[in-house]
């Protein structure tokens, strides 16, 4: 026998008017959350009432009906609509429909109360993506709909910007396949095949982060912070062609540029540009780069120039500015704090004099036909030219001395230099550019014929020099005085003139080490510059490109002078480079790195080299962004101890590099690599007998304000703490 199925009787529905309702105690909810009442009153306003209420009869002390009806589900639409009877835009009397539950139900008013909250869903965001696309579609603006809404125009651009994801990843996501931040990162670029052929590489990986989904979908372009993208211009830029990427999502810095080609052939055109109009000075050559390698100017001669003289103009505002800040110096001289506004306007008026001061150096125009100027980018994306820089090959050479050889940069070499007496540089008919060692403009001047006599047979001349060679040998060998000055010849010469420009008896030479891999900061640096100004000094200095001169100013330079010039010139020989191990011949052995290794922890010791003193300090772009998060959290932990580094364990990489950075600021810590071993063994036996940082351990993990994060320091409600603690 069949089972009847017992039926559902659902409450009734009725119109009950405003004033017969009251608000019931029953009702679960008392704490403020989500679209407050006003807004919600708008809404009604808008578009009516479209959920009813739930409401039970009041009943008497008897128990018979009052006519009153409590509401334990619907009470915020019941304040909403309080709300528009107060303001007199709905009536008293007006009616409201309602589900009236019996009054003698087994359902509690609690229960009736908590159910309609909490069996509620919110809406997806792709489902509420695809209700704003309708809308749109349907003819409805942005800011419609985010007042509609009640959300701000920038929420809704971001629903709606998720219609640049591939469906395929939509479809991913609406089956909780991915994080909505996942797929809010793949709409910083609108290729749905990259997107995909992205989230394919992503699913199978261990990081699937959104900013690695944003890395790798914007790695081939360049950002608009870029200096090439500041030198030419996003406006001129999308003028030529070129596309954008933007992240609604996130702060982009005005997103990324898409087509890296035309931005470089942008660069090279303007840069040329810029060389043409430089080259109107009447320079031999200019050479264009967009990066000058450090040491670009090794081996040429710098130019003295004059600053041009002030203009009437600039020479009176230069006197108003000076005046302004001397007036407000001496106002606060006697001040322990100066006030903030008073400490900018210092520095701009600073700031406006040094432009003014900084003027172009006139030149001799004579050194100007034989001198090169360099065309380039600074780190700013703001162009730069280094003007008056002469090679050896283009100095001056007196016809006497080559005819009498007495020359040794071009003795016995025949006809292969070129003759000048100084105003040649006119034969040269216009300035040439170079771009890479290739001429990008202008025409290469010709050879000309010296009408030299041609050299002796070669090898007449290698039987004669083979006995001088001998005696010079003998000679030098009884002679150290000499020899110490050949050889400082030698490194003088190798050291401020290029290796080809001129040929040496000594085959002794320092071979100046470029570093092949090195930071975009580097020619900025302290040692950098420290290097660049010794260099300066002693170029000032030295006669260079006579060498008879500069062999009678060695001869009578006093002996520390001598071994501090030696020095200088050593140094440029340094190589202490790790550098990739070639098994197969070419290159450095894997023993041969490890003695390099060995060899610069010794100098390192004679010198007792520092590199925090040298400048160096672990920042986001120097180490921390790109190493591991173990190894940022190893940094932290080493500097300030345990308790300091689980403060960032929790963080993305990217917010932990900059908190790092902010508390290894100043601490004095270096990644093993820049350590010197001597200080590294003494800190590990002073450790081993119980006298290192082991004994302090407890003030190390001991947290201070000064070393919490940054997000924990802000003024955070006690809730937020709370969280931020509990997480």
């Amino acid at each position: 026998m069949t089972k009847a199925v017992q039926k559902i009787t659902l409450s009734p529905s009725r119109d009950v008017p405003f004033d017969k309702l009251v608000l019931s105690q029953s009702n679960g909810r008392r704490i403020k959350a989500g679209v407050s009442v006003e807004e919600l009153a708008d809404d009604i306003a808008r578009r009516g009432l479209l959920q009813s209420l739930s409401v039970r009869p009041v009943l008497g002390d008897d128990g018979t009906e009052t006519g009153k009806f409590e509401i334990p589900a619907g009470g915020r639409r019941f304040q909403a609509l309080s709300l528009l009877v107060k303001h007199k835009r709905l009536a008293k009397t007006t009616p409201i429909p309602c589900i009236v539950r019996d009054g003698g139900s087994a359902i509690l008013a609690e229960d009736d109360s908590l159910a309609e909250n909490m069996q509620r869903v919110a809406l997806h965001p792709l489902d509420q993506f695809r209700a704003f696309a309708a809308l749109r579609d349907k003819g409805q603006s942005d800011a419609e709909i985010a007042a509609a809404f009640f959300v701000t125009p920038q929420i809704v651009k971001q629903r709606l910007k998720l219609a640049s994801v591939a469906p395929a990843l939509l479809e991913v996501y609406a089956e909780d396949g991915m994080t909505l931040e996942q797929l809010m990162a793949f709409t910083v670029n609108p290729d749905h095949a990259r997107q995909v052929q992205v989230w394919d590489v992503i699913n199978s990986s261990w990081n699937k982060e959104p900013f690695q989904i944003r890395r790798m979908l914007t790695e081939t372009s360049v950002r608009v912070s870029d200096r090439r993208a500041i030198f030419v211009g996003v406006d001129a830029y999308e003028a030529a062609g070129g596309t954008m990427l933007h992240d609604l999502f996130q702060g982009d810095d005005g997103g990324w540029l898409e087509d890296p080609a035309l931005l470089d052939r942008l660069v090279t055109d303007k840069l040329q540009a810029e060389a043409e109009t430089v080259a109107v000075e009447g320079w031999k050559w200019i050479e264009v780069a967009l990066d000058l390698p450090y040491g670009y100017s090794h081996g040429l001669r710098s130019l003295s120039g004059d600053p041009a003289p002030m203009t009437d103009e600039q020479y009176a505002t230069h006197a108003k500015l000076l005046a302004e800040y001397r007036a407000l110096e001496e106002e606060y001289a006697g001040q322990d704090e100066i006030p903030d506004e008073i400490d900018t306007r210092l520095g701009v008026l600073e700031t406006e004099m040094e432009k003014i001061e900084t003027r172009p150096l006139i030149f001799d125009p004579l050194e100007i036909g034989r001198a090169v100027a360099f065309v380039t980018l600074d780190r700013y994306g703001a162009l730069a030219v280094h003007r008056g820089y002469v090679r050896p090959e283009d100095e001056p050479v007196e016809e006497t001395a080559v005819q009498d050889g007495t020359d040794p940069a071009v003795a016995g070499q025949g006809a292969d230099r070129d003759l000048t007496d100084g105003h040649a540089s006119a034969a040269h008919g216009g300035t040439v550019i170079m771009s890479g060692g290739q001429p990008i403009g202008g025409d290469l001047p010709e050879d000309e014929d010296d009408g030299a006599l041609k050299p002796l047979p070669e090898r007449l001349v290698m039987e004669l020099t083979a006995h001088r060679t001998l005696a010079l040998r003998e000679a030098i060998g009884r002679s150290p005085d000499v020899a110490l000055t050949l050889l400082l010849l030698k490194l003088v010469t190798d050291t401020f003139r290029t290796s080809s420009a001129s040929g040496s008896c000594l085959e002794a030479s320092v071979r100046h080490v470029y570093m092949s891999a090195q930071a975009p900061n580097l020619t900025d640096s302290v040692v950098a510059k420290l290097v660049d100004e010794r260099h300066a000094e002693w170029e000032a200095d030295l006669p260079l490109g006579d060498d008879a001169a500069l062999w009678d100013y060695l001869t009578v330079l006093d002996q520390g002078s001598r071994l501090a010039l030696l020095a200088h010139c050593l140094s440029f020989g340094v190589n202490a480079l790790h550098e990739k191990v070639n098994p197969y011949g070419a290159g450095i052995s894997a023993g041969g790195l490890t003695r390099r290794m060995a060899h610069s922890d010794l100098v390192a010791q004679a010198v007792d080299l520092d590199m925090v003193e040298a400048g160096w300090e672990p920042t986001v772009d120097t180490y921390l962004n790109r190493v591991p998060t173990t190894r940022i959290l190893e940094a932290v932990r080493e500097a300030k101890g345990e308790g300091t580094a689980q403060l960032l364990d929790h963080l993305k990489k990217g917010e932990m590099a900059s908190e790092a950075e902010r508390l290894l600021k100043g601490s004095g810590w270096l990644p093993e690599v820049l350590r010197r071993v001597d200080l590294v063994a003494l800190d590990d036996e002073d450790r081993a007998e119980g006298q290192g940082p082991d004994v302090d351990a407890e003030m190390a993990d001991s947290v201070s304000e000064a070393d919490l994060p940054a997000f924990l320091t802000d003024d955070l409600p006690v809730e937020s703490v709370s969280m931020l603690a509990a997480e």
